[in-house]
């Protein structure tokens, strides 16, 4: 047996910013999902007129049931386009909607999800999302192909997507179906399988509409997009601060991510050795994410900088590759020359790399990727004052020369936003608001929850000690929670001046199966999603066709 990599390696921010997607990931899940079930998609209704504005209907048949994706295609000055989560308008707007709507929802909806958080909406509304096209590039893609011609690919590849989300919400936001409306249902069951679902959808909705303005273009002379490049590009995304706390305050769920994933790591490094299958399955994945690289372009220094030590990785993996899997545990013995040699880039594309031909070994562990956290976490108050503080000691071990009386250590704050309701981070010695904290600086909470328990007679009991002290229920209950949950806390200081929320999000953003990382600064960045995976409209006849592992 392999151990698992342990959590003082794992949870590290340096490691979580340089994650990679694996066919763990969700969006993966969804498209194995899909293709097995043979879902079949329909356009039940596309009326846009020759600019591209209008609405339309993508139906999604399931084994059990009926999804569709409500789309609406709307003017936008150029002034008016933003990416920031504060925007007022947007070039499209959908609902991920829970059957088949008639004319009358569609009317009701067309009222509605343009105005996204202003709009009013029912539980029969799943997803709520918005987009805007990446303009310059949507524009020579349909100049393109109006004139009869393919966009020229290599402009096209280093882009990635045509269209870019700037918000895709679920779990019962701005009055939309609960996350427990749909939790039962097996296509829906998993990690953010509806959110999924919405994203593949709207890629084909924006080739669709290229396709369309191109044709009412020049009727007679207009390509379509050719197929390679509609399977190329996949859904661009801009995110921030608002999802950074999602890993902090979902411990059991982030635990059950990287539990999977690690477990997943140390089966494959266990086998005795290399198939033909696997051995050409690792190679082909090899020379697909070498082309992805060549083609990952960031205007970030550090990513950059890691984007090129990747290409370095992957070069020097692909020369010494057949004398590695000729080992014992060549897939331990692999993933140790990564260890060894590799940048962390490089190490934690190995992993993604490494678990790419074993869907039959690995896959089933995406059934363990949720938790049901709504009972939320009762603190054990028999518990003595002792005991918990050398829990916190050995939980917490990582934070012990974290120094939080010097101002770097304790340069920044959490608060939710009063006009979004979404997470930002304050300057502590430069802003207001640091009385508005949110419990998320977890190593300082920790420490001075153990320093507060010195204080304490080792035998009293912790419910003892929280009714005197009741500021401390959220860092015991935490600390409870780390204790039997090791992949559920960040080891790293969440409020220092070297944080980069970017590292947290690519964390989250690889589980979703997110490429082409690109921090616009230490706050927020682009990615693409399902740039490279089957359209959904072909998955019911991709198990034929062999496609999909």
């Amino acid at each position: 047996m392999i151990a698992l990599r342990p959590p003082e390696i794992v949870m590290r921010l340096q490691r979580l910013g340089a994650a990679h997607p694996t066919r763990l990931s969700f969006l993966r899940q969804l498209i194995r999902r899909a293709t097995k079930e043979q879902w079949r998609v329909r356009k039940d209704r596309f009326e846009l007129d020759n600019r591209g504005f209008g609405r339309a209907v993508y139906a999604v048949e399931t084994p059990a049931r009926v999804y569709s994706l409500v789309a609406f295609s709307t003017p936008l000055d150029d002034e008016n386009r933003s990416d920031r989560v504060i925007a007022q308008a947007w070039d499209t707007s959908y609902v991920l909607y829970d059957g088949l709507p008639d004319q009358a929802e569609v009317a009701r909806l067309e009222a509605n999800a343009p105005l996204q958080e202003a709009g009013r909406y029912t539980s029969r509304e799943l997803v709520l999302a918005r987009a805007n096209k990446s303009v310059r590039l949507f524009e020579e893609v349909a100049a393109a192909l109006a004139q009869g011609q393919q966009p020229d690919e290599e402009q096209l590849l280093g882009v990635g997507y045509l269209l870019r989300t700037t918000a895709v919400y679920g779990n019962g936001k701005f009055g939309i179906a609960d996350r427990d409306e749909i939790a039962s249902r097996p296509e829906l069951a998993g990690s953010f399988q509806a959110e999924m679902l919405t994203v593949w959808l709207i890629r084909s909705f924006t080739l669709d509409m290229v396709d369309h303005i191109a044709h009412r273009r020049n009727p007679a002379g207009a390509a379509r997009l050719a197929p390679d490049l509609r399977r190329a590009l996949g859904v661009g995304n801009a995110t921030g601060l608002g999802m950074a706390p999602f890993l902090v305050r979902h411990p059991l769920l982030t635990h059950s991510w990287f539990l999977a994933r690690e477990t997943a790591l140390a089966r494959v490094r266990a086998q005795p050795y290399a198939g033909e299958v696997e051995r050409s399955g690792f190679s082909t994945a090899l020379a697909d994410l070498c082309q992805r690289v060549a083609r990952w372009h960031s205007d970030d220094g550090r990513q950059a900088a890691a984007t090129q030590a990747l290409a370095d990785d992957l070069g020097t993996l692909a020369e010494n590759l057949d004398q590695l899997l000729a080992k014992p545990l060549p897939w331990d013995a692999l993933y140790r020359f990564a260890e060894d040699r590799f940048s962390v880039e490089g190490q934690e594309a190995c992993v993604a790399l490494i678990l790419e031909p074993h869907g039959a070994l690995i896959d089933e562990l995406g059934e363990t990727m949720k938790a049901d956290e709504t009972p939320g976490h009762a603190i054990e108050g028999g518990m003595t004052c002792g005991s918990l503080r050398q829990m916190l000691l050995d939980s917490y071990s990582w934070a012990a020369d974290i120094d939080f009386v010097e101002p770097a250590a304790n340069a920044r704050f959490w608060y939710v936003s009063a006009e979004k309701l979404e997470p930002r981070l304050g300057e502590r010695f430069e802003e207001e608001g640091a009385d508005l904290e949110q419990p998320l600086a977890t190593a300082r909470d920790a420490l001075r929850l153990a320093a507060a328990l010195a204080q304490e007679t080792a035998s009293d009991s912790v419910a003892e000690f929280l009714l005197r002290r009741p500021e401390w229920r959220h860092a015991v209950r935490r600390a409870q929670i780390v204790a039997k949950f090791p992949y559920a806390e960040i080891h790293d200081n969440l409020i220092g001046a070297d944080l980069r929320p970017v590292d947290i999000l690519r964390a989250k953003l690889a589980f979703f199966g997110a490429r082409s990382f690109d921090p616009r600064s230490d706050r927020w960045l682009r990615i693409a999603l399902f740039s490279g995976e089957p359209l959904i409209e072909d998955v019911a006849t991709a198990t034929a066709m062999g496609e999909v592992a």
